[in-house]
């Protein structure tokens, strides 16, 4: 689905008044209810992922982890099975499992052992089972399972959704009967940065010769469609020339201006692909028509 920046920016503003919860999917659907399901969920996601990293560095100064921290404590105190951290996550409007990771890792602080490394923490957020402090390790779980935006299940969620949007693809490319590589079989041969699926023999899209195919599985703003295009999509366009880009769920419709550059903008699989067959086949037909013309002629001269 392609939006247009203005609808797009209205979209933005709204979820600025949204709390992170599960029940802003049923408002914003209900403000928006043209728009699918799964591309407002994807432009909240985004929206409030940009929210996360402007207010990162002040929840993560020295005295502010110190008072979650204490606040953790006390509340524990009163009742361990009250939902302390979560609670503490929607007053000072951040991600629970954000919040979660940082009294975690102030807890591991404070225990007789090494400080914790990045992939420690890693394993007891996605397992807190493996917490030393049942009562934390519960209150870890809480807010994972409670994020919708971030945190290892969100990860793995969205993992699982990219994946099942390439499985798409490559079914749409053998319907298609269209021979490609995958990143796969493009490492075997020594490629380290390449895009999903390079095909083998170019095909035609809108007027555009296209040599590759790359999926996302997200919504196309500007600030990932920036990002995109510096970090993978003009890699792509210098090694195998121009390529076509299907944000599953929609994009910015101002942002498809590189055509004539050699990156084009794509919202599902592509109708009206054409390929060298058909071009060759047309080309057959158009030579049999005239020599079936010229044959008519010939005999009407006689």
């Amino acid at each position: 689905m392609k939006l247009s920046k203005a609808k797009y920016d209205e979209i933005a503003r709204f979820i600025t008044t949204l709390k992170p919860s599960r029940q802003c999917m049923r408002q914003l659907k209900e403000r928006f209810p043209r728009q699918s399901q799964s591309t407002l969920l994807s432009i909240f996601s985004q929206e409030y992922q940009k929210l996360t990293k402007r207010t990162h560095a002040r929840h993560h100064a020295p005295d502010t982890i110190e008072t979650y921290y204490s606040r953790y404590l006390n509340g524990v105190a009163v009742d361990p099975a009250a939902p302390v951290l979560l609670n503490l996550a929607n007053e000072v409007d951040f991600s629970p499992a954000l919040i979660a990771r940082i009294v975690l890792e102030r807890f591991l602080q404070d225990q007789d052992s090494p400080p914790p490394t990045k992939p420690v923490l890693n394993s007891m957020l996605r397992e807190p089972s493996l917490i030393p402090d049942p009562v934390l390790a519960n209150q870890v779980h809480q807010c994972i399972i409670n994020d919708c935006c971030n945190g290892p299940l969100v990860d793995c969620i969205k993992h699982s959704i990219g994946y099942e949007h390439e499985v798409l693809l490559r079914e749409k490319l053998l319907e298609r009967n269209l021979a490609f590589l995958d990143e796969d079989q493009l490492r075997i041969k020594g490629y380290d940065k390449t895009p999903d699926f390079i095909l083998e023999v170019p095909v035609a899209v809108d007027g555009h010769v296209i040599h590759w195919i790359e999926s996302k599985a997200s919504f196309g703003d500007e600030s990932s469609h920036r990002m995109y295009l510096q970090d993978q999509f003009w890699s792509y366009w210098n090694r195998f020339g121009p390529g076509l880009v299907i944000y599953w769920y929609g994009f910015i419709e101002e942002l498809d201006c590189h055509r004539d550059r050699g990156i084009l903008l794509k919202d599902d699989f592509p109708r009206d692909i054409v390929t060298l067959r058909n071009c060759l086949v047309l080309e057959d037909e158009r030579g049999r028509h005239t020599e079936d013309y010229a044959t008519e002629k010939s005999q009407e001269a006689v």
